[in-house]
């Protein structure tokens, strides 16, 4: 059998607080929110989802923000019996002080831990951790 054409277009990220999340991520990485939604009947007003989205060319995945009704903060690092990080963003820079100095001017958070010299951890709003690297 011939392998399908497959394309990897876009990342979801399960979040308490989807359009707060996109905005963030659409700030730090200069990519406009494309789509926001509300919640639906019944669920709570933080419920929704967000995406936003390179310009056409620039060849960056889409990311999605969706809503998770029981989302638990990840833990960096992991420990054990806690809630693990199931995956995070890598972000190449150029200037990593000037990038960490840009995240941290967007909301994020530099994490305690950082295990390489070239790699700085950071928490997005809701927690989860990213990588900057040269």
């Amino acid at each position: 059998m011939m392998r399908p054409r497959l394309r990897l277009t876009s990342v979801t990220i399960g979040t308490s607080q989807p359009r707060e999340l996109a905005r963030f991520y659409s700030r730090l990485l200069d990519m406009p929110v494309t789509t926001e939604e509300g919640p639906a009947p019944g669920e709570p007003e933080e419920a929704g989802w967000a995406q936003i989205r390179a310009p056409e060319g620039v060849g960056a995945p889409t990311l999605n923000f969706e809503y998770e009704r029981h989302h638990v903060t990840p833990v960096w690092p992991s420990v054990s019996g806690g809630q693990n990080a199931s995956q995070h963003l890598d972000i190449k820079v150029d200037d990593l002080a000037e990038a960490v100095e840009w995240a941290l001017g967007c909301g994020a958070v530099l994490a305690d831990f950082q295990p390489q010299d070239e790699v700085r951890v950071l928490l997005d709003p809701d927690g989860h951790p990213f990588c900057l690297f040269l």
